[in-house]
């Protein structure tokens, strides 16, 4: 499982924060016709505006299914929000190529344009999620829970708003590291030597991308200067502790990359995924690079099932479906808000990764600088 595509930073409250799918060579399978409660549906900015949640749900579920991709079940427990929502509404969620990126999911919209096959909702990097509203690409909704989102986690036309996020960290398997890292300076020393992985390529996947960042902050750089990030891992590439493997949780449970950078969520599930079988997985969240990042949700604007694309939006944005994310260690969007009104599941927040110092993020020039800056400098640093 990874994600793949350079994701954007968004602004975090405080401590509680943060694929090319092409068409497979399918023909297309039909026009996805809009007539009735689907054209209704398709230009509905709100749920009221459709004539009320309960009307939404009696389209959708006429409508029958949600054509979701790039949602891995074990990422940020997407696994039991699908089976929620299908239970719930009696609605089938079919997923398709869960391990696709943002770039690939922008690519299916426009490759699978009026065909049933084209993605209904899309979960994407700040940096995708402003890119196809520029691109009209999106059809601006507001859930009922819009207000309970922060101005600087949403698009103000509605056509993108932040959903989950959280914080770069170093996992690590403790029954086969004696001394597990907890700040990017421990990764230098020799005992880690072939020993440390990213979840993928930082110039296409987000967490390496947030890895690389949190070296930066690290190691006196900032986000205007993702260069100390680079040669920090050059140079830990340099002294053998770098391995240029995938991390997942294959690798992870296999022992082929002990010591893992990724997202706070992803390594503590990797926690409980594997502790069955023996795997004694350690999560750190660096206090020398602390780096927060969100991802977004966004309607495709020629969705094949409008009705089921708001309907998982509201279900995303209630409060069961803000804390199924937090039940998967990421920090939900509406959160704050669900902490000062007792919605939030106390159980779940008790088990957050722990976090000292407070994240700061880059503006959108500075991550298209670093984009640029890695494009450029990463495989020479790391070759």
């Amino acid at each position: 499982m990874h994600r793949t595509p350079v994701r954007g930073a968004a602004v975090l409250l405080g401590a509680v924060l943060l694929t090319t799918v092409t068409a497979c060579g399918a023909a297309p399978e039909g026009e996805a016709g809009t007539k009735g409660d689907g054209a209704k549906a398709a230009t509905a900015t709100s749920a009221e505006g459709f004539g009320g949640l309960d009307a939404l749900a009696a389209a959708a579920k006429k409508e029958g299914a949600l054509h979701v991709i790039a949602l891995p079940p074990d990422w940020a427990n997407y696994g039991e929000l699908i089976e929620a929502f299908e239970r719930k509404y009696g609605i089938k969620v079919e997923s398709e190529n869960p391990d696709a990126s943002s770039a690939d999911e922008i690519a299916a919209v426009k490759s699978r344009k009026g065909q049933k096959r084209a993605p209904d909702v899309l979960d994407l990097g700040i940096a995708f999620a402003r890119s196809g509203a520029d691109e009209g690409l999106f059809a601006p909704y507001k859930v009922q829970a819009w207000d309970k989102i922060p101005a600087g986690q949403k698009d103000e036309a509605g056509r993108w708003y932040n959903d989950y996020g959280g914080y770069v960290s170093i996992g690590c398997d403790a029954k086969r590291i004696p001394n597990c890292p907890t700040t990017f300076a421990d990764l230098l020393k020799p005992e880690y030597k072939g020993k440390v992985a990213l979840n993928g390529n930082p110039t296409k996947s987000g967490s390496a991308f947030g890895g690389v960042y949190a070296a930066a902050l690290a190691n006196q750089g900032s986000f205007a200067d993702i260069q100390p990030g680079i040669d920090f891992f050059g140079e830990l590439k340099k002294s053998g502790n770098y391995i240029p493997v995938e991390s997942t949780p294959a690798t992870v449970e296999k022992g082929e990359t002990p010591i893992s950078i990724d997202w706070d969520y992803l390594n503590a599930g990797y926690a409980d995924q594997f502790r069955s079988k023996g795997v004694d997985w350690k999560v750190a969240v660096p206090t020398d690079g602390v780096y927060a990042q969100y991802y977004s949700q966004a309607i495709n604007k020629d969705a094949p099932h409008p009705a089921a694309a708001r309907l998982w939006m509201e279900f995303l944005y209630s409060a069961e479906g803000q804390n199924l994310w937090l039940k998967g260690y990421a920090r939900p969007v509406l959160l704050p808000a669900m902490t000062a009104d007792g919605t939030a599941d106390k159980t779940f927040v008790a088990k957050l990764p722990k976090v000292e110092g407070t994240p700061s993020f880059p503006a959108s020039g500075e991550l298209d600088k670093a984009k640029a800056a890695l494009a450029e400098k990463w495989d020479k640093a790391v070759s």
